[in-house]
């Protein structure tokens, strides 16, 4: 099930012409995925305290139209794919009913050693 998130465009968020800097996307899309995975039930304090945290892995993005100052956003956060290791994430900013913005995410776990390592038990059991 999709996960929603509402984003309001801030004056920090604009460059030089009013329109949302490309980079500040991204930001978007991490508060998504890290309030998903709040409202799932994961708690990622617990994960470091066990020596595994999430890190993105791989981005796939387009930019399809242009935020502005002030314009309230939605940050829509689905699950694509769950494999052992990596768990797959589709995300959309939209202004209403228009995208403006499209990407998939790969994260995957790594330890304190920044080795990856599978996806704990937990994990794939609460995003199936």
């Amino acid at each position: 099930m999709p996960y929603t998130l509402p984003v309001r465009v801030y004056y920090e968020d604009t460059d030089m012409a009013g329109i949302v800097y490309y980079a500040n996307y991204l930001k978007f899309i991490e508060r998504g995925r890290s309030e998903w995975v709040r409202e799932i039930g994961l708690s990622q304090l617990e994960m470091k305290a066990e020596g595994i945290v999430f890190a993105v892995r791989r981005v796939e993005a387009d930019y399809l139209g242009s935020a502005r100052l002030d314009d309230e956003l939605t940050v829509v956060t689905e699950v694509a794919n769950v494999t052992a290791a990596r768990l797959v994430m589709e995300q959309w900013v939209k202004r209403g009913e228009e995208v403006l913005f499209h990407a998939m995410v790969t994260a995957v776990c790594m330890n304190e050693a920044g080795q990856p390592v599978r996806l704990p038990a937990k994990v794939r059991q609460l995003v199936h």
